[in-house]
């Protein structure tokens, strides 16, 4: 029964039990933890290897040595393994340190400081920057944006991605120098961009000759569910839209390997790796090539990547099974809903309007540390604060099930507070 059908006297009834709920979770102490998207250390222990693959004397391939100063876009092999993922050529990839986050901040800095490639200016010189950012979304993503300065604007995110006609309306406008895409898995909907979407991304038209698409292809290889699903290889659709430099995108081994010592990648046309590259000789020499080449003698090629990436799913499905079977308590009483991913790292869940906050908040209050309600959206503000981020990924399986449990009651506890407000 739904909980918007009782009876004021039945809803008052069921609060007080909820309550007495809570209260135990309370006096049980707890320390859990579902704040970020981390792999868990059973998917740690896959990379062992890592740790042991590569030898001194075997630092030389394809005639550089690895450990020595020198190639600044990455161990050619290392350039060869991205092209085979990303379906580019090994031309069309730089390979970095252990974070794309990092290489998606430090082209922002260099449009800030010197223009990309197609820049009147650079962005640090003009009034008004403006970025588009389709939310729900990747919180980092925002923050890159609001650290410059830039105008936040939020685009609405549909089944099959960005809405592109608020994306095709607002690149009209010369303010507006960019937008942030997820396009496979997106953080935190799981939703996969139609060819529709892509197809339109690749042929947009913006009014600002700078405009940037930052592709940020994290969950290229992450299902969780079935096979492996591909999705349209978005620089060969801009060059044949007449946009060969449109976008830049970007990947890493965060969560296939280790995350704190993976390898980091930005692919594009040649045009903007050359222009990046060139900006790029004032700050670094090269990124770790030792570390790249082991990443590369370990992963060896797709095939082989994604047979490590199933064993991934294997230990990441049944936490995410334990959460969804446990929100199942809650779909009778029609106060929240949620998604059902397929990939990726996250569920988001949508509750009663004004109850996210207080649903995060009870979180905490009983041991639990849940990701901010709002922090999806720019500026960390979510207008309806309906939005929850769940990442089971981290803890054991034995303590998702206790915050599986103990997020229920909350999630409960707030909508009938809520609900009874609104009667009264």
């Amino acid at each position: 029964m739904r909980y918007s059908d009782f009876t004021a006297g039945q809803l008052q009834s069921e609060l007080e039990k909820v309550r007495e709920e809570y209260r135990m979770w309370q006096s049980r102490g707890l320390s859990l933890n579902m704040a970020r998207g981390k792999p868990g250390l059973e998917q740690l222990e896959l990379s062992k290897e890592l740790f042991s693959i590569l030898r001194f004397e075997d630092c030389v391939a394809d005639q550089v040595d690895a450990r020595n100063y020198g190639e600044l876009a990455g161990m050619p092999c290392a350039r060869q393994y991205w092209a085979e993922m990303l379906d580019v050529s090994p031309e069309q990839c730089l390979v970095g340190g252990n974070s794309s986050l990092n290489m998606m901040y430090d082209l922002v800095a260099k449009a800030w400081t010197n223009g990309l490639l197609h820049s009147p200016e650079p962005w640090g010189k003009l009034d008004h920057v403006r970025f588009l950012c389709p939310a729900p979304g990747y919180d980092r993503h925002f923050r890159i944006s609001q650290s410059f300065g830039m105008e936040l604007i939020s685009i609405p995110m549909t089944a099959e991605g960005p809405d592109m006609e608020i994306v095709e309306g607002w690149v009209k406008d010369p303010h507006v120098k960019g937008i942030w895409c997820v396009p496979k898995f997106s953080n935190p909907d799981g939703i996969i961009y139609s060819e529709e979407t892509i197809s339109r991304i690749a042929a947009l038209r913006p009014a600002a000759p700078d405009f940037v698409v930052i592709w940020d292809n994290a969950y290229c290889v992450h299902e969780i569910l079935g096979d492996y699903r591909p999705i349209p290889e978005i620089l060969s659709l801009c060059a044949a839209n007449g946009n060969a430099d449109l976008v830049y995108e970007f990947a890493s081994t965060s969560k296939m390997t280790i995350p704190g010592a993976g390898m980091a990648v930005v692919a594009s046309s040649l045009n903007n790796i050359q222009y990046i590259s060139g900006c790029m000789q004032a700050q670094v020499i090269s990124y770790d090539k030792v570390n790249q080449l082991r990443q590369v003698k370990f992963l060896k090629d797709k095939k082989h990547t994604l047979t490590l990436m199933r064993q991934h799913a294997a230990i990441l499905w049944p936490r995410f099974h334990v959460f969804l079977s446990a929100l199942e308590e809650i779909r009778p009483l029609g106060i929240a809903r949620w998604t059902d991913p397929q990939g990726g790292y996250f569920i988001s869940l949508y509750t009663k309007p004004s109850c996210a906050k207080r649903t995060v908040e009870l979180c905490s209050g009983a041991g639990l540390v849940m990701t901010g309600a709002g922090a999806a959206y720019p500026y960390g503000v979510d207008p309806q604060d309906h939005h929850i981020r769940i990442a089971p990924s981290y803890p054991p399986l034995q303590d998702i099930t206790l915050a599986a449990q103990l997020f229920c009651t909350c999630l409960k506890l707030a909508a009938l507070e809520k609900i009874l407000q609104e009667k009264n």
